[in-house]
């Protein structure tokens, strides 16, 4: 039976120590089988280029500086020809003029005020714009980590599958050897089964979660490859006072809100003056065929502002500005709080990879190793040694969800603060689990070009 502890012991240590061999693993599905990594900076771009959102909001904006173009355009002139006494038996050719000319004359700065009421709404498209660039860069982001930690529950998964395939064919020779009972042939069995069945669904959760975030970037097409490694940087730092600060100053949703401020003043200074009367002036030729004589008309003329005031108008306007001032207390209400509910999701996720990483990987690895020690002296039985392995393994497992879920946070976070470089690329001494956890591996950073 030494023989025996021996090589059980072998195979359940190979849950702990297998680092980065894949030695022994099963294929995974063809789409991972490419050896080609997408970066977060590939797929940000991507999503930057093909997003239909972005591309709307730019013929959004351009829309909007076509009309300031045309607000302030004046009026064109009109051409006019009329006849009168057309049938007088004086002079049957009556009276012809021809040509006249008019034109309205905007009076008061009308057509400046209209083109500036629209150029707020241009700096507002723009700003929307931007928004809407920062929404769909947090959303490759969150997506990217969202793939990333079920990319690498799957190669955690497939490792224990590959080791525990082996534990199951020692035993089966061990039992026609008749070493071990049949009974440990079946635990083993249904560990094996239990892993196979988590790795089996984790590869399908894999492929839906970067169907989705491809879809949500705008490239529903795009083949699922492995993502590049970017668990193993070292972990964000944010305070919360100074991203509060950097957001309400800078982020391009509450500058559009507090545009619209503007353009509401400038739509109310538009109201007021638009009873001003606009002056219509012409002249032209008028032929008299009945004095047989030529002559020159000219006429002026304006409408007398006694019943229409623009008085509803500028009510409205009035009611618009303190709409605009209530839509800035608003944004500005709602980023902080978008931003207090990321931070709080990014420090209890944060807390947990800490409390991972300093007590409860080392304490399940040491448990582990010290079920190993034991059964090979002959103090416990190798069930026992199965159920710190699985502690282990399950341990690493909701690591690396916290880690995601860390990551996911952080990615709510880069966007309200605007970063465009994110996350840092230089590696720290710490990663993110350990080189010798159970079926994990040191990860590799596969940087872009390198």
């Amino acid at each position: 039976m030494d023989s025996t502890k021996f090589i059980l012991a072998w195979c359940l240590l190979g849950y702990a120590v297998c680092g980065n061999s894949t030695t022994g693993q099963e294929p995974l599905p063809a789409p991972i089988q490419e050896q080609r990594f997408l970066t977060l900076d590939d797929l940000t771009k991507l999503g930057l280029q093909q997003n239909p959102a972005l591309q709307r909001l730019s013929f959004t904006i351009e829309a909007e500086r076509g009309r300031a173009v045309q607000a302030g355009l004046f009026p064109n002139p009109q051409f006019s020809v009329s006849g009168d006494n057309l049938g007088s038996r004086i002079g049957p050719g009556g009276q012809i003029t021809v040509p006249f000319f008019s034109q309205e004359i905007v009076t008061a700065g009308k057509l400046r005020l209209s083109r500036a009421v629209v150029e707020r709404q241009v700096d507002q498209a723009t700003l929307d714009l931007m928004a809407q660039r920062y929404i769909l860069v947090t959303t490759v982001r969150r997506g990217y980590f969202d793939v990333l930690a079920v990319q690498k529950r799957v190669e955690i998964l497939d490792q224990l599958v590959a080791f525990s395939t082996k534990s199951v064919d020692v035993s089966q020779r061990l039992l026609g050897a008749k070493e071990v009972a049949e009974l440990d042939l079946i635990q083993f069995r249904v560990e094996r089964n239990r892993f196979r069945a988590e790795r089996d669904a984790a590869q399908r959760e894999l492929a839906a979660a970067f169907r989705r975030m491809s879809a949500n970037l705008g490239a529903p097409n795009l083949a699922v490859v492995p993502l590049e490694d970017l668990l193993i940087l070292p972990d964000p730092i944010y305070e919360f006072e100074p991203a509060k600060s950097l957001v309400v100053n800078t982020h391009p949703q509450l500058r559009s809100a507090q545009v619209g401020v503007g353009r509401a003043q400038a739509a109310l200074r538009l109201a007021e003056v638009q009873p001003i009367p606009n002056v219509t002036v012409g002249a032209g030729y008028v032929r008299d065929n009945i004095d047989r004589q030529d002559q020159w008309a000219f006429q002026v003329g304006l409408p007398i502002p006694i019943f229409n005031r623009n008085q509803g108008n500028i009510r409205a306007a009035r009611a618009v500005i303190g709409e605009a001032n209530r839509q800035v207390s608003e944004t500005e209400n709602d980023l902080i709080a978008r931003l207090a509910t990321a931070f709080g999701d990014y420090a209890a996720a944060k807390e947990r990879v800490d409390q991972y990483r300093a007590e409860i990987i080392p304490d399940a690895r040491k448990a582990y190793q010290l079920s190993i020690d034991a059964f090979q002296g002959g103090e416990f039985q190798y069930l026992r040694v199965l159920q710190a392995q699985r502690t282990v393994a399950e341990t690493n497992l909701e690591y690396v969800r916290a880690l995601g879920e860390m990551w996911k946070a952080a990615a709510d976070i880069s966007g309200l603060l605007l970063e465009e470089k994110w996350p840092q690329r230089q590696i720290d001494a710490i990663p993110p689990m350990p080189a010798d956890d159970p079926a994990i591996g040191r990860a590799r950073v596969h940087e872009s070009g390198s």
